[in-house]
Order: C-alpha cells, then structure tokens, then sequence
C-alpha cells in the first residue's frame, strides 16, 4: 500500500469527509410535487436534479478518483399519505416502492460515454413523437435530462473525457463507475450493487498494462482508490444496520460463452480489499469444481483477516438454477448478486428478488396447533404433511399479496440499463426478467423442531402433541426434563440422517411450491433460503420451538444450524447443509459458518479452510460466507467499543462493523460465533 492510499484510508476511516457535509430542506420541493400533482417520472428526473444542482463539488487532499455525498439527505419523491393511498388501493410496492438491489449495465456506458447515450435518447425520441408515444416521450424526455444534470456535476468537477466520452484508461473507467453508481443512489435507488467489475473494467486494465501506462503496483493503487471511494458516503446510504448498503461486486466465474472468467484483475481485487480491511465493496467470489485450490486459498486470505468475505457462489449450481427459471444460458452465465446474495443479470434484471419470505418455524407451529387436539389419530406423517400444507398456504397467499406490484421510476438508471432506451420505457416497467424472490426462513430450526416432534411425541413418548403446544406457550416452564431433551434431538449440521432426511424434504417442498406460478409482470416466484432480517423480525412472531428454542430468541441467520447447537465441526456442517439439492432454492441464502481465529495459527490453516470451502463446493452447495473471530473478542468489543472500530463481522448477507450493529444484531452473532462441539 502506497504512503498516499495509506492516507486516505486512514482520513476516509476517521470520518474526514463529513466535514463537506449539509442539510438540505427538501419539503417545498415536495410540495410542489403534490400540489402540481406531478408524474412519478417528472419528480424522479425533478429529484435527480435537485439533488445534484445542491450538492458541492469536493476534493480529499490527495485523491484523484473524485465525488462525495455533501448533501445528507436525498428529496422524497412522494409522501405517506400518498404511498399508503397507493397500497390501500391493491397496489403492492417492494419495500420503499423505488427500484433497489439491482446491478446496472455500467460497462457500455463506460465504453460509450454518456454523450452517446444522449444522441440515442434523442434519435428514439423523435420515432416516439412521431409515433405519438406519449409515454415513451415522457421517459425519453426526463432520461436527457436526467443525464444532463448527471454531466452538468461533472462538469463542475473539472472531470475531463469522462463521462461525456468513453473511458480509455482503467483510471478513466473507475471515475467514470463511482460517477455513474454515485447518480444512482443520489436518483433514490438503493442497494445499489457493482456487478462484475473484472469483467467490464480488464480491457482498460489490460491495454494500460500492455502500453505501459500501468503496472501492476500502480493498477492496484487505483483500485484501492476506487474502493475506498465507495465506503466516504456509505453511512448516508440506506440500510436497515450500517454497512447494510448493497455494495457488491462479483469477481470470477464464467464468462458469458462459457469460458472462465477469473483473470488478472480479478486478483488484484482481491489484494485490494485485503489491504485495505473495508467493508465496502463486499467481494463475492464465483467458483465450480474445476476452480483451482490456489483461487479458494486467495478468496481464505479475506477471511482470515476477518472481513466476512468473499461469499462464494457455486457456478454449478446457480446457472442451472436460473435456467430453470427461464433465464437465457448466456444470461445465466453472466449472474451477480443484487446486493446482498440473491443472484441478478446485471443491467436487464428488474428482479425484486426479496420481496418477502415465508416463515418455516411459524408454519410448523400453526400445524403443530392445528393437530393438538388429535393426539390419538395423529401420526408424525400427519404432522409432516400438515407442516407442508401451511408452507404451500403461506406461499399462496403471498402470490396473491404481490399479484399487482409497482415500482417507481428512475429515468437515469434506466439509461444504463439494457433495452430502456430502444424499448422508451422506464426500467420500472419491466427488465428482460422480472421474478420475485421469497426468502425461506428458520430452516434449521424448523428442521430441529420436527425431528424433536418425533422423538419426543411419536417415539419416547414423552409429551403428547397437546401437551407440547401448550409447554411452547409457557417456555417449557415445569419441564425442564423435556427442554433438555429437546435440546439433545437430534439436529442439523451433525451430518445426522435423523434430521438431514428431514431437511430434504423440507427443500424439497420448498423448491416446488411456486412452481407454475407467476406474477403480473411476467415474472415466476423464486424461493431460496436466505432470511435478511427476518431471522430476528419472524422470531419475534413464535413462541418456544419443539427443538428448545425459547420465545424471543432468534433464529440461525441464512441457511446455518440452529444458535446454541453442538455440532461435530464444520465438515459435519458442510455434509448436513448439502445433502438437499438446492437448485430449486438458489434465490440466494448462504450456508453462514463461523470459525475460531486460532484456525489460522497453523502454517497450512489457510489451505485447510480452502479446502472445506471446496469440499462444500463440490458437494453441490449453492451460497457460503465464514466468519473468523472469537467470542471473547466480540464480548470484550460490546464493553469497550472504542477499542475495536475495526472488528468487521458478517451480518447475514454484508460484513459490517461490529460497533456500528445494534444490540440484538451483536447478540446474534456472538451466539453463533463458534461451532461448538
């Protein structure tokens, strides 16, 4: 690291930036665009620019990729009353209601130029009005002049060639990336992913190295600039902790033709982010089972140092997956994440790929109360089936909550994204794809509790199926007999039949319960077994759980074993959460693994971790993030912050700084720090 990277690294860190920083009144604005009952594509383009007329061109001493947030708050675009006029009406809306985790098509128009862009909008422009395509001119219009007060802030930069014209350099290409994916956040989109920079940034890369103009030493200087960069305005970007922001890059994989991807820039990538020790961008790595050892091992060199990436995605899994799904092969070779892990094509994905979930733990414990008062003709098939039937029903009922769904425009990201402009329609409106993804969340408790309803009411005969429910109300209170003997069925991650099976064919539902089903935009219904927050928001709907878990504590984040489980280790782990096949629920949900620091001790702990890595690769698993820190450390970080700023930990699918998460967040995860045998 450079002494001049150093530098801003460590004033980036020390918060240096906020000294640039203002508010800014935003209601008259909003007035305005209520009392002129103005068009949501009119306020989003009247947003834009009004966010970037006020913002005040500013330098870091020593910086030469340029651009940072000096107004702290984006213009609302819509007030409550008129959102929830909307949603009382039957419109559904994706969280905020604005497009958010999704990735841009940013590499043509770093090649292009928005100048390019504009002579295009201008020649679809006259067809449209010539055409009388009222809507169509109404988003050509608002997208030129969204663009214009995109190069109307460069201008006042002083940037010269970018982004009016095409990059030439890889320097060139980095700036005119953080001005491109810095209009996208200031427009109201959030969540805003990178995609596969080392695929659109290396032919800049390679004619720099080629002609000379770089090395590979002052390559890297750049892309730790740029990476830096993206973590000055990061606490202003919407999230529901700090560093909850969406900004993802995915190194690796294939190439669209098939061919593999990972290169030069790839590595440098990953030396980047392991210099630095930042949250931002979270590296995700693509990989399959012919990726050499040596690409895993460099991937384990992050999580030794405690960054909670890069998340691994399994190319063998994940591109069959989205086939399955209707995802063109070339498409599906060319997948990202949307920010977080649920995959997307970057550019034409107008997925809403976490648009709600299903809870597994509630649903086994509305069937559970459903057979309480039929003990004497209830078998444990009876439970299974009534178990599937409550998913099935939870899965219905959201199919026909999410039946009409709107988004809200964003005229400037519709620019750099594919088809927009030659179709004249706002990305709003649709992409090439535009599915839904529902998390599935509590797997691993729910798998638990099912094969603790088995044991203990159809096999040892402790507890009747009536008596359960009513001891899930009270925390077992009066049996402690029986919550320890819940506590000890068996469980997932033990690579134990008696719950794996199960896990099977909980999945194996799970895959299959939208199938032929599908949204009014076109799109199918994608589950996976991710969780988001959910894994504390759907904890807090249950009472106690048949496995031992009591009221109010949370479930495992993801797809990971149960909080307060002894398992044989993380190769048991690995064997339990592969035994499913898991194309059918590969939206997005790692396997979540944590291991103690002292794996590292050894000269070969960095091959070793590589190797389980590779082994739940190879085994067919879809998603997996690790975690490597120790409980004392996190203890002793909750007492005195102050002396931990930089203890970075995984949250569920973004690292973030531990100090920075609330209670319950940290909570969470000094529980299921250790894989405890």
């Amino acid at each position: 690291m450079t002494e001049r990277i150093r530098s801003l690294l460590e004033r980036t860190f020390d918060k240096e930036q906020k000294r640039f920083r203002r508010d800014v009144d935003w209601k008259p604005l909003l007035k305005r665009f209520v009392d002129e009952a103005i068009d949501d594509e009119t306020r989003a383009r009247m947003g834009l620019e009004a966010m970037l007329a006020a913002e005040t061109p500013a330098f870091m001493d020593g910086e030469t990729i340029h651009f940072l947030r000096t107004v702290k708050q984006i213009p609302d675009l819509h007030t409550d009353g008129e959102m929830a006029a909307r949603r009382a009406s039957g419109t559904a809306f994706g969280e905020k209601g604005v497009i958010f985790n999704l990735t841009a098509d940013f590499g043509p128009t770093i090649r292009d130029g928005l100048d390019t862009r504009l002579d295009e909008i201008g020649k679809r422009l006259a067809v449209a009005r010539a055409e009388g395509d009222t809507e169509g001119v109404n988003f050509l219009e608002n997208a030129a002049l969204s663009v214009k007060a995109v190069l109307e802030l460069a201008d006042r930069y002083g940037i010269e060639h970018v982004p009016h014209k095409g990059a030439r350099t890889l320097h060139e290409a980095l700036q005119a990336l953080r001005i491109l994916h810095y209009a996208m956040w200031c427009e109201g989109e959030y969540h805003c992913g990178l995609g596969r920079i080392d695929q659109y940034l290396y032919p800049y890369y390679e004619a720099d190295i080629r002609e000379g103009r770089l090395t590979e030493e002052t390559a890297l200087e750049e892309i730790e600039e740029f990476f830096i960069a993206c973590n000055r305005d990061s606490d202003l970007y919407i999230g529901v902790q700090q560093g909850d922001n969406g900004q993802s890059v995915m190194l690796g994989g294939v190439t669209r033709d098939g061919t593999s991807a990972f290169n030069d820039l790839s590595r440098l990538c990953l030396k980047a982010c392991g210099e630095l020790k930042l949250v931002d961008p979270k590296i995700n790595l693509r990989v399959d089972r012919s990726t050499p050892l040596a690409i895993y091992e460099l991937g384990t060199e992050l999580t030794k140092e405690g960054l909670g990436f890069p998340q691994y995605a399994n190319d063998d899994v994940v591109i069959p997956a989205l086939t399955r799904w209707g995802y063109a092969l070339d498409d599906a070779r060319d997948y990202s994440v949307a920010a977080c892990w649920e995959f997307v094509i970057p550019g034409c994905g107008m997925d809403i790929n976490n648009i709600d979930a299903v809870n597994f733990v509630g649903c086994l414990d509305t069937a559970l109360r459903n057979l309480a008062d039929k003990d004497d003709v209830c078998s444990f098939d009876d439970v299974k089936a009534a178990f599937f039937a409550e998913i099935r029903h939870r899965a219905d009922a959201l199919v026909e909550k999410y039946r009409h769904v709107e988004i809200l425009p964003g005229p400037f990201v519709s620019v750099i994204s594919t088809d927009c402009v030659a179709n004249a329609r706002d990305l709003c409106k649709g992409g090439r794809y535009n599915n839904f993804g529902i998390h599935g969340t509590g797997i691993a408790v729910a798998v638990d509790s099912l094969a603790s309803v088995r044991e203990l009411v159809f096999e040892k005969r402790f507890v009747t199926l009536g008596d359960l429910v009513t001891l899930l109300d009270t925390d077992f209170d009066g049996r402690p007999d029986l919550l320890e003997a819940a506590k000890a069925a068996p469980k997932m991650g033990n690579a134990d039949s008696r719950a794996d099976d199960l896990a099977k064919e909980l999945i194996g539902v799970w895959g299959h319960v939208f199938d032929g089903k599908r949204n009014d935009r076109g799109g199918v219904f994608r589950p996976g077994t991710g969780s988001a927050m959910y894994y504390v928001w759907h904890a807090r709907e249950v009472p106690a759980s048949a496995d031992g878990r009591l009221k109010g504590q949370p479930f495992s984040a993801n797809y990971a074993p149960s909080l307060d489980v002894p398992v044989k280790g993380p190769v048991s782990v690995v064997k339990s959460f592969t035994e499913p096949d898991l194309v059918p629920v590969s939206n997005g949900g790692p396997l979540t693994i944590e291991i103690h620091d002292s794996a590292f001790l050894e000269p070969d702990g960095v091959t070793k971790v590589a190797q389980l890595v590779k082994y739940f690769i190879d085994r067919g698993g879809h998603q997996m993030q690790i975690n490597t820190i120790n409980r004392e450390t996190l203890l002793d970080a909750q007492a005195h912050p102050e002396r931990h700023r930089h203890l970075i930990v995984r949250v569920w699918g973004w690292s973030g700084y531990f100090i920075e998460l609330d209670k319950c967040f940290q909570d969470q995860i000094i529980r299921r720090v250790e894989l405890k045998g």
